[in-house]
C-alpha cells in the first residue's frame, strides 16, 4: 500500500510530513529569488513563487501549505521593494494572485483531507464487517495447517462476494469455499446467510450431500423472501464443499458449480475437477434440483 505523508495515524492524529520534504518548498523559493536578483531588470521569475505552495500540497496539510504560501508572499513583496524601492500595480497584482492560489490551494487540501478520512471511517467499518463475515481464520485446525489471503476486487471496498469458511467436525475438517452472483450490499447479504447455514449446520458431522442440500434450501429461502420477483432467480453461490479426513489421505468434495480446487504436491497442480457438478446453491428447484454426490480424491 502506497504510504500517504499526510494520511492521518492509527491513533487518528495526522502525521508530520518528512522534514526533508519540507526543504523541497524552501529551496524552491530561494532559488527563485537568488536568480531574479541576478536576472537582468526587465526578466522577472518572481511569480513562479506560485510553485512552493502548489508543490506542498502533495505531502503537506493546510497549515503547512498556508505557511509555505505566506513566506512566497513575504519574499515577493521584499523582492518588489528591493528592485523598485515602491510596489508597482503589476507587484500588487503578482502579491493578490499568490495570495488568491494559496487560499485556494488551503482549502482544496482542506477538502481532500475530509474526503480522506471519510473514506478511512468507511474502509475501517468495511475491514470489520469483513472480519466478521469472512473471519481470519487460524493457522492450525486439527492436523492441517491453514493459510488464507482475501483481495476485494474493489482495493476501495475491501470486502466482496467471495467466502470460505472452516469448520472441525468428529471425523475431520470440512471446508467451504464460494462466490456470491452479484456484488454490492446484496452479494455480501447472501455471502452471509450462506456462511451462517454453513456454521450452524457443518459441525453436526451431517453426511456432505445432506449439509450442501441444507445450504441449497437456504439461498432459495434467500431468493425468495428478500429478492425482488424478476431477480429471484439470479441469485445464487457457486461453491465447493469438502471433507479433509482426519483418519485417511482422502478427500471428500461436492462441487456447485465452483472452479475445481488445485491439489499442490511435490511441485505438480492438480485440478479436482468433478464428474458431475452440481447446480450453483440457490438454483436447485424443481426439476433442475440437483442430487449432490460425493466424489472423493486422494
Amino acid at each position: 500500500m502506497l504510504r500517504q505523508w499526510h494520511a492521518k495515524g492509527s491513533n487518528g492524529s495526522p502525521s508530520r510530513p518528512r522534514p526533508a520534504l519540507v526543504t523541497v518548498p524552501l529551496l524552491l523559493i530561494a532559488a527563485i529569488a537568488v536568480v531574479d536578483i541576478l536576472l537582468a531588470p526587465a526578466l522577472h521569475v518572481a511569480p513562479l513563487l506560485v510553485v512552493a505552495p502548489a508543490v506542498t500540497v502533495a505531502f503537506g496539510g493546510p497549515l503547512l501549505i498556508a505557511a509555505i504560501g505566506a513566506l512566497a508572499v513575504v519574499v515577493l513583496i521584499l523582492h518588489a521593494l528591493y528592485q523598485e524601492g515602491t510596489p508597482t500595480a503589476n507587484d500588487e497584482t503578482q502579491v493578490i494572485g499568490l495570495l488568491a492560489i494559496t487560499v485556494f490551494l488551503v482549502l482544496f487540501r482542506r477538502v481532500h483531507e475530509r474526503h480522506q478520512e471519510d473514506l478511512r471511517k468507511a474502509q475501517m467499518v468495511t475491514e470489520a464487517t469483513r472480519n466478521i463475515l469472512v473471519a481470519p481464520l487460524p493457522p492450525r485446525l486439527g492436523p492441517l495447517r491453514i493459510a488464507t489471503l482475501y483481495v476485494a476486487a474493489e482495493a476501495a471496498a475491501r470486502i466482496g462476494g467471495d467466502l470460505y469458511a472452516v469448520v472441525r467436525t468428529p471425523h475431520g475438517t470440512r471446508v467451504m469455499i464460494g462466490d456470491v452472483r452479484g456484488k454490492g450490499l446484496p452479494a455480501v447479504r447472501a455471502a452471509s446467510l450462506c456462511l451462517g447455514a454453513f456454521r450452524a449446520a457443518a459441525h453436526r458431522g451431517l453426511p456432505l450431500p445432506t449439509l450442501v442440500e441444507q445450504l441449497d434450501e437456504a439461498m432459495r429461502w434467500e431468493a425468495t423472501q428478500l429478492l425482488p420477483p424478476e431477480e429471484a432467480g439470479e441469485g445464487f453461490i457457486t461453491a465447493a464443499i469438502l471433507d479433509v479426513l482426519d483418519d485417511e489421505p482422502l478427500l471428500q468434495l461436492v462441487t456447485c458449480g465452483h472452479p475445481p480446487p488445485l491439489l499442490l504436491h511435490r511441485g505438480n497442480v492438480t485440478p479436482l475437477s468433478a464428474r458431475d457438478p452440481a447446480l450453483p446453491l440457490g438454483m436447485g428447484e424443481g426439476l433442475l434440483r440437483s442430487e449432490y454426490e460425493t466424489e472423493t480424491f486422494p
